[in-house]
């Protein structure tokens, strides 16, 4: 199916289901929830947001004061992780008192913005990664840094890293070409040893790599006991005019790899991993495909994926980015005048923080398509979830079987949804919209019965659903 005919088989389908369940009877799968398999705790933490360094020098930003912005990250979860870095961190500078400058090769953040992030994190009750210049800084200027950001963090100060994407230190020219992950770790060796012995307790993650995920596996094995994290980045690919729908929603057959060789990284040295910079197509995203349902739908599976292979958090690239402008992706919406609202990606993580909670649970599915996925989770209080995806262009029907060991009489359906799979606007949750104050609360749940430990539940094209018990 080309992209046309993908879109507007969508479009249709989601517009006239009555009219295509004429032609077609909606499709048949089941779901068996093993509440005995219980793969792993989903950190309270796991929700996170990533900036680029010249967010904070972007006055009244990242501040106490911007009461909508706070409100939208509050919304999202009342613990998650902000991640500041990204490549203009290795073109920054600290000047305690001079004008903050936000430039993607000259950003400067001075202790009056930096003082307004420490506000931030305290409003949101978020924690924060710290990104220090590797690529044109030096160890003294780390030092103070590194003082400031600990002094306006406190104990919401997660970790440092040194570099941001060292392993791709020979593009922009920070390194010669030859540079390897040996020259790396000795730099990063001696910036840590300089930091620590002003900071004896300072806490650490890396390597902090774009691709190579050998660097994380070797410097788990290196450094990894004396770091409280392993980081690493992701994206679909660089946007380009192939980043289509079909290839965000579809397989990517480099990501499985990458998060098996992070899980056994992370297992083998003791530490979590983390994604802390991550969305859809890099350089700002695909405009018409990352702004989209479609990026809703790919967020709320790719947050899943994440949590079913041991990863510890994710961190979501949002607003201004290293070109200068304000990425297609942004979960959080800002038109650069003061006004800020939730973008499709946003409902995806929204979503996410309904369900992806406690305890992850086995499940198994007779669906043979990539195109529907199933996630469950054991809550507080013995309560459970069912996330649904259908992530193609026909109706779903799903049997959800609770197992013997979730008992339940009804389940309360939440579902994600928009007017076709290319919407930018009209994306809701519950049937209702963030609103402009950045809160939500969902005006429209569907009772689905649960009889002798079954349930149904539609699933209309390019949808999810969040069951709750």
């Amino acid at each position: 199916m080309n992209r046309r005919d993908f879109l507007v088989n969508g479009i249709c389908a989601a517009s006239a289901p009555t009219t295509r369940s004429a032609f077609a009877a909606p499709a048949q799968y089941s779901v068996t929830v093993r509440a005995h398999q219980q793969l792993g705790v989903i950190a309270p933490d796991f929700m996170g947001l990533g900036y680029e360094i010249s967010s904070p020098a972007r006055l009244g930003l990242l501040s106490p004061a911007n009461k909508v912005y706070v409100q939208l990250v509050r919304t999202l979860g009342p613990r998650g992780v902000i991640r500041i870095g990204g490549n203009t961190a290795d073109y920054a500078n600290y000047l305690p008192n001079a004008a903050p400058v936000s430039s993607a090769k000259g950003t400067v953040v001075n202790n009056a913005v930096l003082e307004d992030l420490g506000g931030f994190l305290q409003a949101t009750g978020w924690k924060l990664i710290w990104a220090l210049d590797l690529g044109q800084g030096t160890e003294a200027e780390a030092i103070a840094e590194a003082k400031i950001i600990m002094s306006i963090a406190g104990d919401r100060l997660l970790a440092f890293e040194i570099g941001n994407e060292p392993d791709l230190f020979a593009r922009p020219k920070h390194r010669k070409p030859e540079f390897g992950y040996p020259d790396w770790l000795a730099e990063y060796r001696r910036y840590k040893a300089a930091l620590r012995k002003e900071f004896p307790r300072i806490p650490f993650a890396g390597p902090d790599a774009a691709i190579t995920t050998d660097w994380v596996t070797r410097f788990a094995a290196d450094e990894g006991k004396d770091s409280v994290l392993l980081t690493h980045h992701y994206y679909r690919e660089g946007q380009n005019p192939t980043s289509s729908i079909e290839k965000l929603l579809g397989v990517d057959p480099k990501l499985q790899p990458q998060l098996t060789a992070l899980k056994a990284a992370s297992q083998a040295c003791g530490v979590p991993y983390r994604i802390c910079e991550v969305n859809s197509f890099s350089g700002g995203g695909r405009p018409g495909v990352s702004d989209t349902l479609a990026g809703a739908l790919w967020v709320l599976d790719y947050m899943f994926t994440l949590a079913a292979n041991g990863c510890a958090g994710v961190n979501m690239e949002t607003g201004v980015n290293h070109l200068d402008f304000i990425s297609s992706y942004s979960p959080i919406g800002d038109d650069e005048h003061g006004h800020y609202s939730a973008k499709p990606e946003y409902y995806g993580m929204l979503a996410f923080s309904l369900a992806g909670k406690g305890q992850l649970l086995g499940v198994e599915s007779d669906a043979n398509s990539p195109e529907i996925k199933t996630y469950a989770t054991l809550q507080d209080k013995g309560s459970s979830t069912v996330t649904l995806i259908n992530k193609g262009a026909a109706t779903q029907v799903s049997t959800v079987s609770l197992g013997e060991h979730l008992k339940a009489k009804q389940g309360s359906v939440t579902r994600l949804s928009g007017p076709a799979i290319d919407a930018k606007t009209g994306i809701t949750l519950g049937g209702a919209e963030v609103t402009p104050e950045g809160t939500w609360k969902s005006a429209k749940s569907e009772s689905v019965p649960v009889r002798n430990g079954q349930l149904a539940v539609t699933l209309p094209p390019f949808s999810a659903a969040v069951v709750h018990f």
